[in-house]
């Protein structure tokens, strides 16, 4: 079999609602590979290397500092490079180990991918796109993070724009209304893909 025959990515943009709806898909028996909780492991496993690479100011109290790295490999492309070619090839090679595992349970499963499209690292045939309309997802990253609507706009203008992920979507979930819109949305999704022939 395949890696990924069940799989489904889960991606969206910055502050569209991802987090929300992967904990309600995982409250419901779906499992759920998280990118973002493997690159913070893969990340603390590197710390020496990142020590020796970016400086010991990015390690506090025997952890990577990731606010003060993330900052710095934001504004300086060849920074960013040297860490993604650090830790991506390991990240990637524990998602497809994961997958390998999950696939043999013959359920789907989704894979949260934030970057999805934009790296265009696996290959995985089905995507949930949660899509927040883009005045909505300014209002919210500003909200949740303090961020000035110059610097918001910055951020979510690194991801591709959310209009057209929700173009390439197998599936789209309406996040712009409240959390029981959002679920009722999540819900109507589940039931599709439970339905469908994965075989």
């Amino acid at each position: 079999m395949s890696r990924f025959a069940y799989a489904i990515a889960l991606t969206g943009s910055i502050a569209t609602g991802k987090s929300t709806v992967s904990r309600l898909f995982a409250s419901w028996g779906f499992e759920v590979i998280d990118l973002d909780e493997i690159s913070h492991l893969v990340l603390e496993s590197q710390k020496e290397k990142i020590s020796a690479l970016f400086g010991a100011v990015y390690i506090k109290e025997g952890h990577v500092d990731r606010k003060a790295l993330g900052k710095t490999v934001f504004v300086d492309t060849q920074k960013r490079n040297m860490l993604e070619s650090l830790l991506h090839p390991l990240i990637h090679e524990e998602v497809m180990r994961i997958a390998q595992e999950l696939d043999k349970k013959e359920r789907p499963y989704l894979v949260d991918i934030p970057l999805f499209f934009e790296r265009n690292s696996y290959a995985i045939f089905r995507s949930i796109v949660v899509y927040t309309p883009p005045e909505i997802q300014l209002q919210r990253l500003i909200k949740r993070e303090g961020y000035t609507t110059g610097e918001a706009l910055q951020r979510i203008s690194t991801q591709i724009d959310i209009e057209e992920k929700r173009k390439w979507a197998t599936y789209v979930i309406d996040n712009s209304g409240d959390l029981e819109h959002l679920e009722k949305e999540c819900l109507r999704v589940r039931d599709v893909v439970l339905e469908e022939n994965w075989l």
